[in-house]
């Protein structure tokens, strides 16, 4: 009896380990850009591996932010100053118009040329809208 509660225990140890390497695994993957499209002040950031969490999304906007325009010259304000970056989970690949919610870039010149929205994720996020002050210190708006 004894030898199957160690095979039972060491069984418990195997598999939390790999849940646990699984984890660490998800956590730290990089984030993948896989396109970045403009249309005048709006730019629309594809992305695989997005973090899972508020704070994790945040830390990669501020980690990447110089980054980004430098390579994709992001953001492009308007002349009053504003823009808006949305950033889009890219999990299906491109799809044609079709259906309903999907966003599609006229910057492709091709119909399979959309993705669902109802994957995407923003600075809004989850049920809360996050505000970057000139001085880089984040803040979420109140209603």
């Amino acid at each position: 009896m004894q030898l199957k509660n160690k095979m039972m225990v060491g069984f418990f140890c195997l598999a939390g380990c790999i849940v646990a390497v699984y984890c660490l695994w998800l956590f730290f993957r990089t984030v993948e850009i896989v396109a970045v499209h403009q249309r005048n002040n709006y730019s629309s950031i594809l992305v695989k591996n997005f973090p899972f969490t508020d704070k994790g999304k945040i830390d990669w906007w501020l980690e990447n932010k110089d980054a980004l325009k430098a390579k994709y010259d992001i953001p492009k304000p308007a002349s009053y100053g504003g823009f808006t970056i949305t950033i889009w989970l890219f999990k299906d690949g491109y799809k044609e118009e079709g259906k309903y919610d999907r966003l599609c870039f006229d910057d492709m010149n091709t119909k399979i040329n959309c993705i669902d929205k109802n994957r995407g994720i923003t600075f809004t996020v989850d049920d809360a809208i996050y505000r970057e002050e000139e001085n880089g210190k984040i803040f979420r708006l109140e209603y």
